[in-house]
C-alpha cells in the first residue's frame, strides 16, 4: 500500500513516514537532508501541516516521495494517529444498509426514511474519541432500557470508509460538490463501533449519542487521492437538489473485507453507495458550515445488497436472530469480550493495477464502570 502516516521507530519521537508494502520513508528524515520541500510540515507529529498546504503542493511533494526509497521495516514502526482530527461527521449513505435496518427495526412500514433520497443524512460525532487502528475498544455502559443500566449487549461494528479534509473552507461558504478534491486530501479505513441497544433506546428524537461516540477506529495511513482511480456512481432518482449536483458522478471502486476472530464474514463493495464522498462534503457545507483542517467525515455503512455484502453485524445476524458461524465452531451475533475485528480494503490505482488501502483493527476490551451490570 501507499499512504501517509505518523509512526515511532525506536523509542524516536513521533515523526511523519510514507508507507510503501512493508516498509516506510522516513519523510522527518528526508526532508531534512533536502531530499523533499514540504515547507517543514514534515517536521511536525501530526499530517495537519502538510494537510493544510493544499492540492497543488499534495501533488507536487507527493511526486516526489513516491521517488524515495523506504528505510524502516514496517515491522518495526508504531503506528499513530495520522492527524489531529478537528471534527467527525458520520453519514448514512448506502441504500442497502438504511432499507436492511429499516426492515430489521420498522418491519411493515417503507424500509426507508421518506427523506432518504433527497439528501446526505448524517450526525456529527466526537472528534475526541476517533483512535488509531489496534487501540482496545472499552465495552461501553449505557441506559439500554428505561431502568435497564449496564454495558452494551449488542455491540457492533460499521465498515466504511472515511475522508480526511486537508484545505479548510470558510464560513458561510458552502463548498460545491465539484470542489471534493481542492478540499479532501486522501481517506482511511474506518470502524464505527456501535452500542445497538444503548442506540435504539437514546435515538429519538435527536439520534445517535452515547450509542456511537465512545470509539471510532481509523486506520493509520491516509491514502491520498491521487492513487485512486474513480468509476461511476449510481444512479440517482429523484432528482437531487442543485447543491448537490456534480460535474462528475463518479465514486471509488473500493472493496472492503470484513474479518471477525479469523473468518471474513463480508467484503462490502463501496461503488455501490447512493451518495457520493462529494455530495456529502457540499452537504455537511450547504448551510455555510466550515470544514477544518483535519476534518474527518465518514461515509456511512458500507452494504450491499448480499447478505456477504453487509458491512454491520446488525444486518449480518438479522438483528441479532440468526448467529453468525465462526472458525472453530463457534458463533456470534454481536460481538463478545475478547473478539478482534479487522477491515480491510483494496481499490482500482490511478496507475493500473489495485491499491491496498490497508486495515482497521480492533478488540473488545471489558466494560470499566464499577456498578455496570
Amino acid at each position: 500500500m501507499t499512504g501517509y502516516g505518523v509512526f515511532v521507530h525506536n523509542g524516536s519521537a513521533p515523526r511523519i513516514g510514507y508507507r510503501v508494502g512493508d516498509a516506510v520513508v522516513d519523510l522527518a528524515a528526508a526532508e531534512r537532508a533536502g531530499l523533499v520541500d514540504a515547507a517543514g510540515t514534515f517536521q511536525q507529529a501530526t499530517l495537519n501541516g502538510f494537510l493544510a498546504l493544499g492540492r497543488p503542493q499534495w501533488t507536487d511533494i507527493g511526486r516526489v516521495v513516491a521517488t524515495l526509497a523506504p528505510t524502516v521495516p514496517l515491522a518495526d514502526v508504531h503506528s499513530l494517529l495520522p492527524v489531529e482530527v478537528a471534527d467527525y461527521v458520520d453519514f448514512y449513505s448506502s441504500e442497502h444498509h438504511a432499507a436492511n435496518l429499516g426492515r430489521i427495526l420498522r418491519p411493515g412500514r417503507p424500509p426507508l426514511p421518506p427523506n432518504w433520497r433527497h439528501l446526505p443524512i448524517g450526525y456529527h460525532g466526537r472528534a475526541g474519541t476517533v483512535v488509531v487502528s489496534g487501540t482496545p475498544v472499552v465495552r461501553p455502559c449505557g441506559l439500554r432500557g428505561a431502568g435497564d443500566d449496564g454495558p452494551s449487549r449488542r455491540l457492533d461494528i460499521e465498515a466504511e470508509v472515511g475522508f480526511v479534509v486537508g484545505s479548510p473552507s470558510r464560513p458561510g461558504e458552502p463548498v460545491p460538490a465539484g470542489a471534493f478534491r481542492d478540499h479532501v486530501f486522501g481517506l482511511v479505513l474506518v470502524n464505527d463501533w456501535s452500542a445497538r441497544d444503548i442506540q435504539a433506546f437514546e435515538y429519538h428524537p435527536l439520534g445517535p449519542f452515547l450509542g456511537k461516540s465512545f470509539a471510532t477506529s481509523v486506520s493509520p495511513w491516509v491514502v491520498p487521492l491521487d492513487a485512486l482511480a474513480t468509476v461511476p456512481a449510481p444512479a440517482q432518482d429523484p432528482p437531487v437538489a442543485g447543491y448537490l449536483r456534480e460535474p462528475v458522478r463518479e465514486t471509488f471502486g473500493i472493496e472492503l473485507c470484513v474479518d471477525w476472530n479469523g473468518t471474513v464474514v463480508s467484503r462490502p463493495p463501496f461503488a455501490g453507495l447512493y451518495w457520493t464522498p462529494a455530495q456529502q462534503l457540499a452537504h455537511l457545507t450547504a448551510n455555510g458550515a466550515s470544514v477544518r483542517t483535519g476534518d474527518l467525515y465518514a461515509s456511512g455503512t458500507v452494504s450491499g445488497p448480499a447478505r456477504d455484502q453487509v458491512g454491520s453485524f446488525m444486518e449480518l445476524s438479522f438483528g441479532g436472530q440468526e448467529a453468525v458461524p465462526l472458525a472453530g465452531g463457534a458463533s456470534r451475533t454481536f460481538l463478545d469480550d475478547g473478539d478482534t475485528v479487522t477491515i480491510s480494503a483494496t481499490a482500482p490505482g490511478a496507475g493500473g493495477g489495485r491499491v491496498d488501502l490497508g486495515e482497521v483493527t480492533g478488540a473488545i476490551s471489558p466494560a470499566r464502570r464499577a456498578d455496570a451490570g
